[in-house]
């Protein structure tokens, strides 16, 4: 179904290491990460917190394991911070991505986030207001001007739950109020189906500036119980909200078809934060792969 040519597959390395909670993953090194990365069948990853932070190390690292960079994520405080600041940290991570070869990178607005705190996920979301609006889209258009008239790597936006674009109506905004030539959407099919929002029409509607995906699945068992009980987003980790493809709630069939009818060129990332102790990342990740190959034909 997909073409081989046009799409190459990873996976996150948060299934191994968890960078909100270091504790999930806390024995697991980074080149066992890399090594069952490998091992799994995919052929690239995103940086994860244990990663070096040289160049020539992280290469050697990647090599020997046929491994590429895809991305990374950048957490953005535009609304918090002066710009200034905001775009010497987004330089240095565009430097260091370059310096990978990779093509993209992942912002998420963090200002007003609860997704780190024990605030209630579905209840306690920060709204913007339109000065706030205007002030974020503005400086993103800054942002993806930098990452390309200088390092030549595309920004993506990263909706996220218990961020300031978590929703559907959000992304619209998002999409409609920002330079389609410099801002685009990293789409995210788990973070989509965790606030009940319609995954399959936002992949539809924004497939042509879609440039980096996160395939990730969902137990809706546990996100009614994260709704009933209030809890917070790092709990829901904890609980096994999130899981690979094809062991949860999404069928991934019609998201393919989307993609395979598409132009969409570059990284679909398996990505399921979740308790190593409790879900083996090596074997999730023979999961996903499998699934993929099974559906998707690639």
């Amino acid at each position: 179904m997909l073409d081989k040519k046009k799409i190459k597959l990873g996976i996150a390395p948060i299934a191994w290491t968890n960078d909100d909670m270091p504790d999930l993953g806390a024995e697991n090194s980074f080149q066992q990460c890399l090594s069952e990365i490998a091992l799994s069948g995919f052929k690239g990853t995103e940086l994860g917190n244990k990663f070096p932070t040289k160049t020539n190390e992280l290469r050697r690292y990647l090599r020997v394991r046929k491994l590429s960079i895809a991305n990374a994520w950048f957490s953005s405080f535009i609304l918090t911070k002066p710009y200034q600041e905001v775009e010497a940290e987004f330089r240095k991570k565009c430097k260091f991505l370059k310096s990978l070869g990779a093509k993209r990178i992942g912002v998420s607005e963090q200002s007003y986030s609860i997704q780190g705190t024990d605030k209630a996920v579905f209840e306690e979301k920060y709204v913007m207001n339109a000065d706030e609006w205007a002030t974020l889209t503005k400086c993103l258009n800054w942002l993806g001007e930098v990452a390309q008239d200088e390092f030549d790597i595309i920004l993506t936006y990263h909706h996220h739950m218990g961020t300031v674009i978590q929703t559907e109506d959000e992304i619209n905004q998002l999409m409609s109020s920002t330079d389609q030539t410099k801002v685009f959407l990293l789409f995210d099919s788990g973070h989509l189906a965790y606030c009940n929002e319609d995954y399959l029409k936002v992949l539809q509607t924004y497939i042509d500036r879609i440039k980096h995906i996160h395939l990730k699945d969902v137990r809706v068992e546990k996100l009614n119980e994260i709704k009933e009980n209030h809890l917070s987003f790092l709990a829901g980790v904890r609980k096994g909200a999130f899981t690979v493809p094809g062991d949860g709630s999404i069928d991934f069939a019609p998201i393919f078809e989307i993609i395979s009818k598409s132009n969409y060129e570059g990284w679909m990332i398996v990505e399921a934060e979740q308790d190593p102790d409790i879900a083996n990342p090596f074997e999730f990740a023979l999961t996903a792969r499998k699934y993929i190959k099974d559906i998707a034909k690639i």
